[in-house]
């Protein structure tokens, strides 16, 4: 057979396999077709029953090419390849890894910088006119009482100036307020029972979840995001 009707055979119970693989399994020593004169590439049924061997390891049972490799040879040899177990496929954990997205030590986190006004602008390096529309639509809230911006402000700040590069502007990102506001809501929903506790110990807890919550929280919204990008 020639390598076309070598495909037609395979394709029915692999349809993902194309010319470039077999070529590729060849190359890595796992098959070898014999050679026409004129360097055609010529199979035998014995090397589709090897193609289809190798084709099954892989799809059913995950096998790096090498330990296939090394099950072929006792096949060669006249011996009978180790029993392949069931196994259940993984993802890699680098999928499941949190992508730099905050943790709940992040939300737990607090600090005592307080930035006037002037730092503020200067240090986000924002104009007084982007500052007053952020204010103006509730994306930053200087502190009750003293009038002074902390971290969260200078960060919403500066993530503001850089969108703004991107054609953004404050009343766009509204929608933004508007989700974060809806999940605040539910986070405290959920741990208004254990605020209420009398225990010595029900603050800590409550805030403890609420840490916990908003990290799964912001991890679900940005791969929301991120799935919803690539349809």
């Amino acid at each position: 057979m020639n390598i076309g009707e070598v495909l037609d055979r395979l394709r029915p119970d692999f349809p993902g396999v194309t010319i470039p693989k077999i070529r590729f399994l060849e190359d890595k020593g796992l098959i070898k077709p014999e050679r026409t004169p004129a360097g055609y590439r010529k199979f035998t049924h014995d090397d589709v029953d090897r193609l289809r061997y190798i084709l099954t390891m892989q799809r059913d049972h995950y096998l790096p090419l090498k330990v296939i490799g090394e099950h072929l040879a006792a096949i060669d040899r006249g011996l009978e390849p180790p029993p392949i177990e069931s196994v259940m496929p993984t993802v890699p954990s680098v999928a499941l890894a949190a992508d730099g997205l905050p943790s709940a030590e992040s939300f737990r986190r607090r600090d005592d910088v307080r930035l006037s006004r002037k730092e503020l602008l200067k240090i986000a390096e924002v104009s007084e006119d982007l500052l007053d529309q952020l204010e103006q639509f509730g994306l930053i809230v200087p502190r009750q009482g003293t009038g002074h911006y902390d971290t969260d402000a200078l960060v919403i700040a500066k993530t503001a100036r850089e969108l703004s590069d991107f054609g953004f502007e404050p009343r766009h990102l509204r929608a933004f307020r508007t989700a974060a506001d809806r999940e605040v809501g539910l986070v405290e929903q959920v741990v208004a029972p254990q605020k209420r506790g009398r225990d010595a110990g029900a603050k800590a807890r409550a805030e403890e979840t609420v840490s916990e919550i908003a990290a799964l929280s912001v991890r679900l919204h940005a791969t929301l995001v991120k799935a919803g990008l690539r349809t």
